[in-house]
C-alpha cells in the first residue's frame, strides 16, 4: 500500500536536484510537512548515495527514536533493518542499516572517530532551529570534513522556524527549499490568566475548558517536570474530567515505555490529556491532538563563567516556539491553541530562542575540540562561534582535571575521557576512581555519575529534600531506611534509570579499561571525595555559624533548614542554583581535609604570610595552605624570615604613621632640633615631618628593627635611627647650630623648646637672665630665640625676640610690679649688666 501524500513530497524533487548538483541544501518546512520521516527514505535510492548511508541528526533521544520507528513502520520493517537509531543507552542498528537516527553527540564521536566519515554519503540535521549544541558543533566538524577530507559528502539542514538564509551562507550558499505544508486551519485563542494563580492552576483551568467545549487530544506545555506533577495532581490523574480520560507526563528524564505511552495513539472512545516540557515542540507527531495549551514558558540552562556553574532559568517562549508549539494543533486535522497571555504580549516575545552555544557550558565542546586536534574554534565555521570567556573557562577546566596539558594540547587522560559519554567533569571522576581504588571504586564513580545525569531520585514535599548524596547511594543499594529520607518520597522511575545508567557506565569503564568493573561498590563514604575530583571548585567549607559555606572559588553557598551535612567542616556541592550572594545547595557530600590534601596536593597554593595585624600592632607570621579561598591550615612560623618581618613590621609603620613609634624624649628632641634646621638653614638638612619619616623608613629605620615584630619593642631605636639619617657630618653641626640648652650668664643651663620650628622658645625667670644684654642666638646668629619671660613663681610676664629693647624700655614697668609681689628678690635698675 503507498504510503499517504505529504505536504513535504511537492518540495523533494527541488531537494533531490540541491543535492545533487550542489551537494547541500537547507529545507524549510513547517511542523506536520512530514520532512523528518519522509525526506531520508525519499533520498535512500539517489544515484549520487551510491548504496552509502544516511545518518540524520536530531536534538532530542525521544524524537529520535520516534523517527526511526515511524520511518521503520513505513517500510514495514522494524527498527534496526534498513533504518536504525542510535541514542544514548539504546542502539538499534544491524548490518543492512542505511539510514541512523543519531543524538546526543553521537555524530560528534563518529567525526572524531573517523574524520572522513567513510560509508556516510549524507548527513542531515533535523529541527536545526532548536540549535542544540551538539548541533552546532556536528555542523562545524562536518564542513570541515566536506571542506578537507570529503567535498562529496552531502549536507542537508533541515528546519521549520530558522533563518534559512543565514545557514544557507554558512553552507557555501546552499539552495533553500521551502515546503507550504498542511493548511489545516488553527484557531489562535489568546487567555490572560488572573494576576495571582500560579502557571499550575492556570493550565489546569485552561484543560478543564478544553476539555468540556473543544474535541480530541489535549497537548499542554509547561516548563518542566514538577509543575508537569503539580497539574496532574490538581486534575486527579484525569479522574475529574469524566470518563476516558487519562494524562500522560513528557519529559525528558522518563522512560521510554512512558514517553511512547504519551506520544501513542488514544484507544477509541478515550481521551488524552498530555502535560509535555518543550520536548514536544518539534519533530513529534502525537496523535490525535487537536488542542495546545501553551502557558508560554520554558526552562532552559544558563551557564555563567563567572561562578563555572549551570542553572535552570524559566524564561518566557520565543515567537518561534509559540508557533512550533501551536502547530502540534494543526497536524493532522483544524485545531485550536489556547496562549495564556494577553495577545498584546507576543508581539514582545523575542524572535527565537538563545542558541545553546551562546549560554551552555563549553567545557565538553572544548574536549571535543581538542580531541578532534582543533585548539582554536575560529578554525571551524559556525553559525554562532562559542564565545571566548566561557570557552576560556572550560579550557581552564580542563586543565584542571588533567584533560588539557597547560599548553591546551589533550593528553591521554584526556583522550579517555573524551571516549566515554559523560560530562568532562564526571569522565575524570570516574577514570580517577579507577586509579584511585580500583575496581570497586570505579563501581562508586559510575554510580554516582549516574545519580548526578538522571532526574534526583527524591522528591521533596514543597522544599528540597535532604542534600546529602549518600542517602541516594544507600537507595541504590536498597539500603536507605524510610527514615533517611527526611519526608522526601522516593521516585522509583528515577531510581530504576540511575540503576541502568550505572550499568551502561561500567560498561563504557570495562571498554576502556578493559577491567571488570563489578556491579557492587565499597564504602559510600568515599563520595565525597569522588565529587571533588569531579568539582574541584566546588570544594567548600564551613563557615562561622551552621549550614554556610565558602567555595573555593570565593562564592558563598548554604544548605536549607534540616540538613544533615550543615555541620560538616567541609563538602563537596555537586548542585547549586547559582544566585547570590549565597547559593543553594541542593546535592553535596562530606569530604575530609586529609582526603584534600593527599589527593588535591598538587592543587594546593602554599605561601608564608609575614602580615602586618592592626589590632595586635605587630607582624604575624603564618604559614597557609589554600585551595583558592579556603585555608585548609594556618599554622604559626616559629623562625619567620627576618628580612620578611622588617618589611611586614615598616608596612605597618606606615600605615600606622611614624607617631606610633616609641619616641622617646630624646628621639623627640633630636627631631625638634633637625626639623628647625631643615626650616631655617640654607644647609641640606633632612626632611624629619612624618610624610618624610614615613617615605624613607628602608633608611633610617629599618637598619634598627632586626628581631623586632611589634611596635611597642623596647629595642626600637629610634634615636640611632634619627642620627643616621642626620649622617656623620652633621652630627657634630647639630650641637653647634642647635644646642640643647643655653648657658646664662648666673652659670645656669636653661633647655630650648623647639616644638615650634620657625620659632624655639627659652623660658627663663627674669631674674636669671640678669646680665645678659642680648637675645641668645642659634642656627650660627641667624635666628633669635624667642624669649619667654617669667616670674620668680614661673608666670609668664612678656615675650620677646628683643632682650636689650626690653631691657631698655618695658623692664622698669615690670619692675616695679614684680619689686611688690617679691619683694626679697634682688631687682636691679640695670639688669643687663
Amino acid at each position: 500500500m503507498p504510503a499517504p501524500l505529504l505536504p513535504i513530497d511537492d518540495a523533494l524533487p527541488a531537494l533531490r536536484d540541491a543535492l545533487r548538483i550542489q551537494g547541500a541544501a537547507v529545507l524549510q518546512a513547517p511542523p506536520g510537512a512530514g520532512k523528518t520521516t519522509r525526506v531520508p527514505l525519499a533520498l535512500l535510492e539517489e544515484s549520487w548515495l551510491g548504496g552509502a548511508k544516511i545518518v540524520m541528526l536530531e536534538p532530542r533521544r525521544l524524537a529520535a527514536r520516534a523517527a526511526a520507528r515511524r520511518m521503520a513502520l513505513t517500510l514495514g520493517e522494524r527498527v534496526g533493518e534498513t533504518v536504525g537509531h542510535r541514542v544514548r543507552m539504546d542502539t538499534r542498528v544491524g548490518p543492512h542499516t542505511r539510514i541512523e537516527v543519531v543524538t546526543e553527540g553521537v555524530l560528534t564521536r563518529m567525526l572524531r572517530d573517523d574524520p572522513s566519515l567513510e560509508g556516510v554519503g549524507l548527513v542531515i540535521f533535523d529541527e536545526f532551529h532548536e540549535r542544540n549544541l551538539q548541533a552546532d558543533l556536528g555542523l562545524a566538524l562536518t564542513l570541515q570534513s566536506r571542506a578537507i577530507l570529503r567535498p562529496e559528502l552531502r549536507l542537508l539542514v533541515m528546519s521549520a522556524t530558522l533563518d534559512g538564509e543565514r545557514v544557507s551562507t554558512l553552507i557555501d550558499d546552499a539552495p533553500v527549499i521551502t515546503s507550504a505544508g498542511r493548511a489545516f486551519p488553527l484557531d489562535i485563542r489568546y487567555v490572560e490568566p488572573r494576576p495571582d494563580a500560579r502557571v499550575e492552576q492556570s493550565v489546569a483551568h485552561a484543560i478543564r475548558n478544553a476539555i468540556a467545549s473543544d474535541t480530541g487530544d489535549v497537548l499542554a506545555f509547561l516548563p518542566g517536570a514538577g509543575e508537569i506533577r503539580r497539574v496532574s495532581n490538581l486534575l486527579g490523574d484525569g479522574g475529574t474530567l469524566g470518563r476516558g480520560v487519562r494524562i500522560a507526563p513528557l519529559f525528558g528524564n522518563l522512560s521510554q515505555e512512558d514517553q511512547d505511552r504519551a506520544i501513542e495513539p488514544s484507544t477509541p472512545g478515550t481521551r488524552k490529556i498530555v502535560l509535555s516540557t518543550s520536548i514536544a515542540e518539534t519533530s513529534l507527531t502525537i496523535e490525535g491532538v487537536r488542542v495546545v495549551i501553551d502557558c508560554g514558558l520554558a526552562r532552559v540552562p544558563r551557564f555563567s563563567p563567572r561562578t563555572g556553574m549551570t542553572r535552570l532559568e524559566t524564561v518566557r517562549v520565543s515567537r518561534a516556539s509559540a508557533a512550533q508549539r501551536a502547530g502540534r494543533a494543526g497536524r493532522v486535522a483544524p485545531g485550536v491553541c489556547y496562549r495564556l497571555w494577553p495577545a498584546q504580549e507576543q508581539g514582545h516575545l523575542v524572535e527565537h530562542a538563545t542558541p545553546e552555544i551562546l549560554d551552555a557550558d563549553l567545557a565538553p565542546l572544548a574536549l571535543d575540540l581538542a580531541a578532534a586536534g582543533i585548539a582554536d574554534p575560529a578554525e571551524l565555521r559556525w553559525l554562532d562561534p562559542p564565545p571566548a570567556a566561557s570557552f576560556a573557562q572550560a579550557r581552564e577546566l580542563l586543565v584542571e582535571l588533567e584533560a588539557l596539558s597547560d599548553h591546551g594540547r589533550i593528553t591521554q587522560h584526556g583522550e579517555r575521557m573524551s571516549a566515554m559519554a559523560l560530562h568532562p567533569r564526571l569522565a575524570h571522576m570516574v577514570l580517577r576512581a579507577h586509579s584511585l581504588g580500583g575496581a570497586r571504586t570505579a563501581a562508586l564513580a559510575c554510580d554516582i555519575a549516574a545519580l548526578l545525569t538522571e532526574r534526583d531520585v527524591l522528591r521533596g514535599d514543597g522544599a528540597p529534600p535532604d542534600a546529602d548524596l549518600r542517602i541516594r547511594l544507600d537507595l541504590l543499594r536498597g539500603e536507605a531506611e524510610p527514615e533517611y529520607t527526611r519526608g522526601a518520597s522516593v521516585d522509583h522511575d528515577a531510581l530504576r534509570r540511575v540503576r541502568a545508567e550505572g550499568r551502561e557506565l561500567r560498561s563504557q569503564l570495562r571498554r576502556e579499561l578493559d577491567v571488570d568493573v563489578p556491579t557492587e561498590w565499597g564504602d559510600s563514604n568515599d563520595c565525597g571525595l569522588l565529587l571533588a575530583f569531579a568539582y574541584p571548585d566546588r570544594i567548600a567549607q564551613r563557615r562561622q555559624g551552621a549550614s554556610r559555606y565558602v567555595l573555593r572559588n570565593g562564592l558563598g553557598a548554604s544548605f536549607g533548614p534540616a540538613q544533615t551535612l550543615a555541620e560538616s567542616a567541609y563538602i563537596v556541592a555537586a548542585e547549586l542554583d547559582g544566585k547570590r550572594p549565597e547559593s543553594r545547595i541542593y546535592l553535596a557530600a562530606p569530604v575530609g581535609i586529609g582526603e584534600i590534601m593527599e589527593q588535591l596536593g598538587a592543587q594546593i597554593q602554599r605561601e608564608d604570610a609575614i602580615e602586618w595585624d592592626s589590632a595586635a600592632r605587630r607582624v604575624t607570621a603564618r604559614r597557609r595552605e589554600r585551595l583558592g579561598a579556603i585555608v585548609l591550615r594556618d599554622i604559626a612560623i616559629e623562625q619567620p624570615d627576618p628580612a620578611s618581618v622588617t618589611r611586614a613590621l615598616l608596612g605597618g609603620i606606615a600605615k600606622e604613621g611614624v607617631g606610633a613609634l616609641p619616641w622617646s624624649d630624646a628621639a623627640r628632641g633630636i627631631r625638634e632640633r633637625v626639623a628647625f634646621l631643615h626650616r631655617s638653614t640654607a644647609d641640606d638638612w633632612p626632611d624629619v615631618s612624618d610624610d618624610a619619616l614615613v617615605a624613607a623608613l628602608d633608611e633610617w629605620l629599618a637598619p634598627h628593627l632586626h628581631g623586632v615584630k611589634k611596635l611597642d619593642d623596647d629595642r626600637i631605636d629610634v634615636t640611632a635611627g634619627l642620627m643616621a639619617l642626620v649622617g656623620w657630618r652633621r652630627r657634630a653641626m647639630l650641637d653647634d647650630l642647635a644646642p640643647t640648652h643655653i648657658e646664662v650668664p648666673r652659670g645656669m643651663r636653661i633647655r630650648i623648646d623647639y616644638s615650634d620650628p620657625d620659632a624655639p622658645v627659652l623660658a627663663a625667670r627674669i631674674q636669671d637672665l640678669f646680665g645678659l644684654a642680648e637675645t641668645p642666638r642659634i642656627a650660627g646668629g641667624a635666628v633669635p630665640l624667642t624669649l619667654h619671660l617669667l616670674s620668680p613663681a614661673r608666670r609668664p610676664v612678656q615675650v620677646t625676640k628683643d632682650l636689650a629693647s626690653f631691657w631698655r624700655t618695658t623692664y622698669a614697668e615690670v619692675r616695679k610690679d614684680l619689686r611688690g609681689r617679691y619683694p626679697k628678690h634682688e631687682w636691679p635698675e640695670e639688669p643687663g649688666g
